[in-house]
């Protein structure tokens, strides 16, 4: 059953306790990338304009829980959500649990930001009592931040568990990932193509174990590629190969060769003899990769192969870059997956990108709007994929529910 949204709550003179994904990077305390903050507007712009009272919180950065820190405070965030919104933004204390006095201050259409919910170590310990002071800030509970779904911090789950009664429903966010990373994948139109790339087979091997009865075709790219051809018994020369892997990777091979999904590897590899963006030698191997040699993009013929597999295809979700795609000799893998997905969407096809180094990417090629959905959320797209229930979308009411 779909979950509620924030349509089906009238907020008119309410308090609506949101927990946004503000998570933003600084540098020199000024905000390098926005997209966060931008991607919650949609849900904070319904509440105040329907009169409720909108009570933003979130977490930044690892600070070290025992208290205030300047360098992770989310008063840059605060001002850069006042600058997008033409309003002020309350940003009342150092301390996201003694705000109960500016929270009664507020009036209909008002905006407040908590602040840094992890100055706290009980918000990562999902701490009865320290929810319990956030609760009491709501008579709505939205959850807008699917970039911590997949986490049982406090604000995630211990507060809405506290908030049964009252209206706990997702923003427009989360639903959309929903949607997008769930929904859609459970009966995908078919071809259904699945790409994963990025350094680690241990990071993706659930998503492959879960996606792979699903899919008609998977294309793997990246470092973690190459635990999968040594277990072909390839020479990779020195690239990274997870060799506790080499098991499993090859039991998937085997999987996908008596099942109905098409496993690719790339047959060939833009190499260097170093880890590096301007030094060491570069060529372009077929099958082996030469000793002192070190496989950081996937060649021009699997560039074009995976580009053609990816056009054909009517679902794509893509998670993991197909190169060291920050080095310019090494990004030309990751932009034709980008530019296929482009191309594919334009011709019907829904189009995910998972989030992480995925998004990173396809802002940086600046297709980000040529494709379906891009996700907010790294490691909770990734377990998404992977087929997890997350407790706090659990925890929300149902969409048949109205408040």
């Amino acid at each position: 059953m779909p979950k509620a949204t924030i349509n089906a709550v009238d907020v008119q003179g309410k308090r609506v306790l949101v927990r946004v994904d503000f998570n933003v990077p600084l540098k020199d305390g000024a905000i390098t990338d926005d997209r966060r903050i931008r991607a919650a507007l949609p849900t904070i712009k319904n509440i105040i304009d329907r009169g409720g009272r909108a009570i933003l919180m979130s977490h930044l950065g690892r600070p070290e829980g025992t208290g205030y820190e300047a360098a992770l405070s989310l008063k840059p965030a605060a001002e850069r959500l006042s600058q997008l919104l033409s309003k002020p933004v309350a940003f009342p204390t150092d301390d996201c649990t003694t705000a109960q006095e500016d929270v009664d201050a507020m009036q209909d259409g008002d905006v407040l930001l908590l602040e840094n919910l992890r100055f706290h170590k009980a918000e990562k310990k999902g701490d009865a009592a320290f929810a319990a002071k956030l609760a009491a800030y709501a008579d709505v509970y939205v959850n807008d931040a699917f970039g911590t779904c997949h986490r049982e911090d406090a604000s995630m789950v211990a507060v809405p568990r506290l908030l049964e009664g009252k209206p706990r429903v997702t923003g427009f966010l989360v639903e959309k990932e929903i949607k997008y990373l769930s929904d859609a994948l459970a009966e995908p139109e078919r071809p259904f193509v699945v790409i994963l790339g990025g350094a680690k087979v241990s990071d993706k091997l659930p998503a492959i174990e879960n996606l792979l009865p699903k899919a008609d075709h998977l294309l793997i790219g990246g470092a973690m590629a190459y635990t999968f051809i040594k277990a072909l018994g390839h020479e990779v020369g020195e690239s990274r190969v997870e060799t506790e892997q080499l098991a499993a990777a090859k039991g998937m091979i085997d999987h996908a060769a008596k099942g109905h999904v098409k496993l690719h590897l790339p047959t060939d590899h833009i190499c260097s003899t170093q880890f590096h963006e301007t030094q060491g030698d570069i060529e372009v191997f077929d099958d082996h990769i030469k000793a002192g040699f070190m496989g950081l993009d996937i060649g021009p013929k699997t560039q074009s192969h995976y580009a053609s597999v990816i056009r054909s295809a009517k679902t794509v979700v893509w998670n993991g870059p197909m190169g060291v795609f920050e080095w310019a000799p090494f990004k030309v893998g990751t932009k034709t997956v980008a530019e296929a997905l482009a191309q594919a969407t334009e011709a019907g096809a829904t189009t995910i990108v998972g989030g992480g180094d995925s998004a990173a990417a396809i802002e940086v090629f600046g297709l980000a709007d040529k494709v379906s959905h891009v996700s907010t959320g790294g490691g909770a797209s990734l377990e998404m994929l992977q087929g997890k229930d997350f407790a706090s979308v659990g925890l929300l009411d149902e969409s048949e529910k109205l408040f």
